[in-house]
């Protein structure tokens, strides 16, 4: 008798408790730690049943990058409303919170071995639309005059400022005097952002 179709309602309700489930492994374990039958074992399904919603682990982790940077985008989109002048401290407090609130879903956007996402264009598209937030108050930032320099440089070194401090308190090696929260919010940032002119 052949297997009855699925649903679409239900094929997204499996791939998003999926694809939480996936998050959890995948930062507990590593990508080569996990596989679909560890997934399977989490849901308590058959192991082959994941296969009738993603075709190997491959795909699995390029849903759950994809779902991680989405719900990081989301996160700046809502900071990036604030009025330009405290739009760069905005998102970086936004980074900053969803960092420490969702340690899961960072190490894997950016601690673990990732594949191209060139094929797998939603995967993609999150990537580009989470870095735009940022490049974009940069440029309103310069066009003000209040930072001078190459947008998308600028953009770049900003990000690898935060994440910086991100990485090293999810770390556990801010433990020279300062911690996140204090580094964050130090008038040397300010400063730091002024000098930019």
């Amino acid at each position: 008798m052949p297997r009855a179709a699925l649903k679409s309602e239900d094929i997204e309700a499996f791939r998003r408790r999926a694809v939480d489930a996936a998050i959890r492994l995948f930062a507990d374990h590593g990508y080569d730690g996990v596989s679909v039958r560890m997934l399977a074992s989490e849901l308590g399904v058959s192991a082959m049943t994941p296969y009738r919603y993603f075709e190997n682990k491959e795909e699995l982790f390029a849903v759950v990058r994809t779902e991680a940077f989405r719900r990081f985008a989301d996160r700046q989109q809502r900071a990036a409303r604030v009025d330009a002048p405290e739009r760069l401290r905005a998102l970086g407090a936004a980074y900053v919170a969803f960092a420490t609130e969702q340690p899961e879903s960072y190490r894997i956007m950016f601690e673990l071995k990732q594949s191209t996402a060139e094929h797998y264009p939603a995967l993609e598209s999150e990537q580009e639309r989470a870095f735009s937030f940022l490049l974009e108050a940069v440029r309103q930032a310069i066009d003000a005059g209040v930072m001078q320099g190459d947008p998308v440089t600028t953009a770049h070194l900003m990000w690898a400022q935060v994440h910086g401090l991100v990485s090293l308190h999810l770390a556990g090696k801010l433990s020279m005097g300062r911690s996140l929260n204090e580094l964050c919010t130090a008038p040397e940032v300010a400063d730091a952002l002024r000098r930019m002119k």
